[in-house]
């Protein structure tokens, strides 16, 4: 029979395994405004952060997501929350309350993850603004091995976004949305006769966003060039990344 000293060894070293599993997000921002961060877990994982927080111009924010992960992170601006944490975001809005339980409203630039089940499997993340632009987001992978590229949008896309697409408050664009948010035709949004890669190609507009932020996925069939893969890292997330 093993001794009581023993099995507390076998439980600490089992303890230290799952936790070697476990993924780190450090979310920093650096916009001169304050920002409030959503989350949303898929498949019923975990909740990080409990769905959203406030984080201040320069600060920054660890968060832990277990084995298996899925979900995205995205930026909220212009928020006002009362006591209660009820309120609405200028963009990024997820049904007028700090802790999200639902994705953030369009447009809304998004950074996306699915972790592996053990540190050897292949992380996958990728910066999308199929769903429009509001902020700038990178992604950079720290620790891990293999290709772990880094993954962004660092351009302005908000100075350069056709006035078509424009999401203005007080004059000035606070957003830019995608062409298939805009005008909601199969053509923009791959669906119906264009819903394979070889009836959805780029669009011109699509082809603004790809052309600014290279990094990033531009329309839904934009996998190619824009799906960064790692194993074992740890991740930063940097929001307005330019500063």
């Amino acid at each position: 029979m093993a001794s009581l000293s023993s099995v507390f060894l076998l439980l600490v070293v089992f303890s230290l395994g799952n936790l070697a599993y476990a993924t780190v997000f450090t979310l920093q921002n650096h916009c001169r405004y304050t920002l409030w961060p959503g989350t949303l877990s898929g498949n019923g994982a975990a909740v990080l952060g409990d769905g959203g927080f406030p984080l201040a111009p320069g600060a920054s924010v660890q968060l832990t997501a277990p084995p298996g992960w899925s979900g995205r992170f995205w930026a909220r601006t212009g928020c006002d929350f009362d006591g209660s944490g009820n309120g609405k975001c200028q963009t990024g809005d997820c049904g007028g309350t700090l802790k999200c339980t639902g994705g953030g409203v369009s447009p809304v630039t998004l950074a996306e993850f699915t972790i592996g089940s053990t540190i050897r499997d292949l992380d996958f993340y990728d910066i999308s603004l199929v769903d429009g632009y509001n902020v700038g987001i990178g992604v950079r992978a720290s620790g891990g091995t293999g290709d772990c590229q880094y993954a962004g949008c660092v351009a302005d896309v908000n100075g350069i976004c056709p006035s078509e697409l424009q999401v203005t408050n007080s004059g000035s664009v606070v957003a830019c949305k995608s062409a298939c948010a805009a005008f909601n035709t199969p053509e923009f949004c791959c669906t119906d006769d264009h819903s394979t890669p070889q009836t959805c190609p780029p669009t011109p507009y699509s082809e603004i966003f790809k052309n600014a932020c290279p990094a990033a996925y531009s329309y839904a069939y934009d996998d190619a060039s824009s799906t960064c893969t790692c194993a074992g890292s740890d991740y930063f997330i940097s929001f307005c990344p330019s500063g």
